[in-house]
């Protein structure tokens, strides 16, 4: 579909994944809470969890199968240390891994970070419907990823198209 003149607001959750964070501590997970109310959407449930593979399928899983979520920002864990396991917990649950969103990331990072953005594993899909962005942990790179990317595809308004236009097409078979 193509971009629509009206806003569509769409239902987000916001999980963090960290070891060492408590929400208090959260200045991603608060970042990403701020954006995605302050572009107009609304946020069904933030959670953080510690970095572990069950726990983060488990969670994940659960959005997943809700239908009033429209898609879920994960927060860390997309790094290369022993305990970065988002992709290894997130990756299973897709339907359809979008390539081009971590390529993106990566190359607008390559302006920012210089060749430390190869380091980042972050990547994005589409599980039952609903949109699943993972980012790496920092504030600085959910802000480059919200305000470079995914803030745009999450506005109907975006042309020449976006994807909450294609919300309504996602679960044809």
């Amino acid at each position: 579909m193509t971009a629509t003149d009206d806003f569509i607001p769409l239902n987000l959750c916001v999980l963090t994944v960290s070891d060492t964070r408590t929400l208090a501590q959260d200045s991603s997970g608060d970042y990403l809470v701020q954006a995605l109310g302050d572009a107009g959407h609304q946020l069904v449930e933030r959670e953080l969890l510690r970095d572990d593979i069950y726990l983060m399928r488990a969670l994940v899983s659960r959005w997943i199968a809700d239908e009033r979520v429209d898609g879920i920002l994960v927060t860390g864990g997309t790094g290369f240390t022993g305990r970065d396991s988002t992709p290894e917990a997130l990756l299973p649950l897709l339907d359809k891994q979008m390539p081009g969103f971590g390529e993106l990331f990566r190359a607008i990072s390559l302006d920012e970070i210089g060749t430390s953005s190869l380091q980042s594993r972050a990547f994005a899909g589409l599980a039952n419907g609903t949109f699943l962005f993972a980012l790496p942990g920092s504030t600085s790179a959910c802000r480059t990823a919200w305000e470079k990317i995914i803030r745009s595809q999450l506005d109907s308004r975006t042309r020449p198209c976006n994807l909450a236009t294609l919300r309504p097409r996602l679960r044809e078979r």
